[in-house]
């Protein structure tokens, strides 16, 4: 038996803050209280055995090194094995990783063909066959959170390549497209109308508080008021 979780850990809600923000404010400490369990530290006392790999992003900048407490790294709360980076985010070609409870050097280069994600799917399987190989009836917890989905957004260049093209329409349309899926597959009702592009509106309908600028970065421009290069850009972003 093997129970595997995979995703992305933000950490925002009920710590005020990510962790690398940390203060010692009653409140917005930024860290897990010690009483609220893991649901690896639940797990791993009913007989499982645990493995983490990719992004944790639950330690405190000041917790992030060796001479720290590793008391919020995974293997602090419940993790038997670990293979990833403490941060949120890293560069998938050349990260910054750590096994266990110390740092170690990727076992290749990009020119070898290595890519973080890879390489924590080949940990995550190593886990797996130790422990199988020993206690083949023992029950495994994986926790598997690749960081290629997230900023920097380095996915392997096979992959981008997949979608090249998939995306020129723009986003407005593709959002159009989505929602007509989502209808053909029964996900939503038949009458599900999509809101406004821009919902809180924009620097042309709203001002800020006391009649101050609307935020620029807080909308989204129509696709057609584009330029070519913004287009490219945005559709190679996405």
């Amino acid at each position: 038996r093997a129970l595997l979780l995979t995703g992305r850990n933000h950490t925002t809600n009920g710590m005020a803050c990510i962790s690398e923000c940390a203060v010692g404010f009653p409140g917005a400490n930024g860290h897990i209280p010690p009483e609220c369990a893991t649901l690896a530290e639940v797990l791993v006392e009913q007989g499982f055995s645990t493995a983490m790999v990719g992004k944790w992003h639950l330690c405190a900048e000041d917790e992030m090194n060796l001479a720290s407490t590793k008391r919020n790294w995974p293997v602090g709360r419940g993790f038997d094995r670990f293979y990833g980076f403490l941060g949120a985010e890293t560069n998938q070609w050349y990260p910054d990783l750590v096994h266990d409870n110390h740092p170690v050097q990727q076992p290749a280069t990009p020119e070898q063909g290595y890519h973080l994600s890879v390489d924590i799917t080949d940990k995550a399987i190593e886990y797996l066959d130790d422990v199988k190989a020993i206690a083949p009836d023992r029950p495994v917890f994986l926790y598997y959170a690749p960081g290629c989905a997230h900023a920097p957004h380095q996915v392997p260049r096979e992959w981008a390549d997949r979608y090249r093209g998939r995306f020129d329409d723009g986003y407005e349309a593709l959002r159009e497209q989505t929602l007509a899926r989502q209808k053909e597959m029964g996900l939503v009702p038949q009458d599900t109308e999509l809101p406004p592009v821009n919902p809180i509106g924009t620097p042309d309908t709203r001002t800020g508080p006391d009649g101050q600028p609307f935020p620029p970065l807080d909308f989204t421009r129509p696709w057609d008021a584009l330029s070519a290069d913004e287009k490219r850009l945005f559709a190679r972003m996405a």
